[in-house]
C-alpha cells in the first residue's frame, strides 16, 4: 500500500459559507444543509469529528444535514443559497474564493493536521502472485510523490502538460494551472497507524464496525515502499 493523496496547507477541504451567513461555529450548524461530493466518506467524517470537538452531542449531530452536491456545482448551489455549507477542494475552492463573497467555517486541515487520506491497495492474492510487480509500482509512485514535492511547482505543471499533451485524448490542461500538491504527509507515502485510526474510530462511532474489532496495524504494509526506512532503498 501506499498514500496517494492527503491533507495539507494547500491540499485541504474547506466548508464554506456566504461571508453573510450567521454560521460560525459546531451548534450553528444544526438544522442547516451542507453539501459535499459523497456521503459516508472523508467529507461526512470531518463534519461528525467538527461536531464533535465541539461538544455537540449525538444527538443533535443528526439535525445537521449532509447532501451530496456534485463539486462542480456546489459553488453555484451555495451562491443560489439551496444549501446552508459547501465543501470546496482543489481548484473548485481556488476559483470560489477568487470570486469573492465566501468565508471559512472549518477545514479538514485544521481539524486533522498533516495527513494522507488516501491509498493505493492491492489484494493479498496479487501480492502473493506478483510482488516484483507490486514493489514496482510501489516504488514508481513513491519516487513520483517526492520528485513533485522537491521540484518547482511551475516545473511540475509544465511536465503535466507535456504528458497530457503527449497522449492526445483531447484533454485540456487548463485545470492543471491549480496544482499545488498531493497533500501526501509520509515522505514518499509511507503510511502510519494515524492515518488509518481517524477513520476507524469514526466508522465505530457510527456503529459501522464493532468497537476494538479492527486492528490498525494490520491494515496496512509500507514493506514495498522504498521510503519505509528513511528512503535508503529509494
Amino acid at each position: 500500500m501506499i498514500g496517494y493523496y492527503g491533507i495539507d496547507k494547500d491540499a485541504y477541504s474547506g466548508f464554506f459559507v456566504p461571508e453573510e451567513s450567521p454560521v460560525k461555529g459546531p451548534r450553528d450548524l444544526l438544522g442547516k444543509k451542507v453539501g459535499m461530493n459523497t456521503l459516508g466518506a472523508h467529507h461526512e467524517a470531518v463534519l461528525d469529528i467538527y461536531l464533535q470537538r465541539g461538544g455537540v452531542s449525538q444527538a443533535d449531530v443528526k439535525k445537521v444535514e449532509p447532501l451530496v452536491v456534485p463539486p462542480v456545482n456546489t459553488e453555484q448551489t451555495l451562491r443560489q443559497k439551496q444549501i446552508d455549507v459547501g465543501v470546496l477542494g482543489g481548484i473548485f475552492r481556488d476559483k470560489a474564493l477568487a470570486a469573492g463573497g465566501l468565508r471559512k467555517v472549518f477545514s479538514d486541515h485544521d481539524l486533522l493536521g498533516a495527513l494522507t487520506a488516501g491509498t493505493y491497495v492491492f489484494r493479498d492474492d496479487f501480492i502473493k502472485r506478483h510482488p516484483e510487480t507490486v514493489k514496482a509500482f510501489t516504488a514508481a509512485i513513491a519516487k513520483a510523490i517526492e520528485w513533485s514535492r522537491t521540484t518547482p511547482r511551475r516545473q511540475v505543471i509544465d511536465r503535466f502538460v507535456a504528458i497530457v499533451q503527449k497522449r492526445k485524448r483531447n484533454e485540456s490542461p487548463e485545470a492543471l494551472k491549480y496544482w499545488k500538491s498531493w497533500g501526501v504527509a509520509g515522505k514518499g507515502g509511507v503510511i502510519t497507524d494515524k492515518e488509518f485510526s481517524v477513520w476507524a474510530t469514526w466508522l465505530e462511532q457510527q456503529g459501522q464496525i464493532p468497537k476494538g474489532e479492527v486492528k490498525v496495524p494490520d491494515l496496512y504494509t509500507n514493506e514495498f515502499n522504498p521510503y519505509a526506512d528513511g528512503g535508503a532503498r529509494a
